[in-house]
């Protein structure tokens, strides 16, 4: 029987990710205007979706726009959590 490792990994993080980027107006109206790491960006717009009840209640995996996201989403009423990630990249600098 092999004997497992106990020693742990800690996961260096993505320099790109950490960098400060600034939101432009259309993303600053949901995520605020001051300029944060894509991460906080990602955690700020998910507790926006929550906070507003967005998410899809059949699949979970959707996001439903109201009427800011909806500028964000470029004028999509739903899309996937994986598509939200690429249309909010068109929108920081």
């Amino acid at each position: 029987m092999a004997k497992k490792s106990t020693t742990t990994t800690t996961r260096k993080a993505n320099p790109a990710l950490m960098k400060p980027v600034q939101p432009d107006e259309i993303l600053a109206a949901v995520v605020g205007s001051e300029p944060a790491s894509r991460g906080e960006l990602t955690k700020k717009l998910w507790d926006y979706i929550k906070k507003n009840g967005l998410q899809d209640k059949d699949k979970k995996t959707n996001i439903n726009a109201d009427a800011k996201l909806k500028a964000v989403f470029g004028g999509k009423t739903q899309v996937t959590m994986f598509e939200m990630t690429k249309l909010v990249s068109a929108h920081i600098k």
